[in-house]
């Protein structure tokens, strides 16, 4: 399996879409490392040799943040968020959508299963 950015990518597909299971690498940037590498974007990524590879890797180390430094600078700005005690801050402590969304009919993904709360009984008038 060929290695790239210390990440095995599947040697069946193509090295466009290869690229793609590295964290922080999506359709353009991948676009953009196989023309600045000189590669076919519809080779498979099993065929691409190991000098076409270390380019790759070497394109990806120079100027990009992929995989764990990535998530971690990730971590770190909604840490930095939380400790400023920013209103996005205290959504992310909270477990709420932080860019606005509506949370009173969804949000389910943020706000996990529903938690039934018992509703009031009908009041008796007298």
């Amino acid at each position: 399996m060929p290695r790239i950015a210390g990440i095995d990518i599947p040697e069946k597909k193509k090295i466009y879409f290869a690229l793609q299971y590295v964290h922080g690498i999506g359709r353009k940037v991948a676009m953009d490392i196989l023309t600045e590498a000189k590669i076919d974007p519809d080779q498979r990524a099993g065929q691409v040799d190991e000098t076409a590879l270390a380019r790759i890797n070497e394109i990806i180390d120079n100027g990009l943040v992929v995989e764990g430094a990535l998530r971690r600078a990730v971590q770190q700005n909604i840490q930095r968020l939380k400790d400023v005690r920013t209103y996005r801050g205290e959504r992310h402590r909270r477990g709420l959508p932080t860019r606005g969304q509506r949370t009173r009919s969804n949000a389910r993904t943020r706000k996990g299963k529903k938690k039934t709360v018992a509703g009031k009984k009908g009041v008796k008038a007298k």
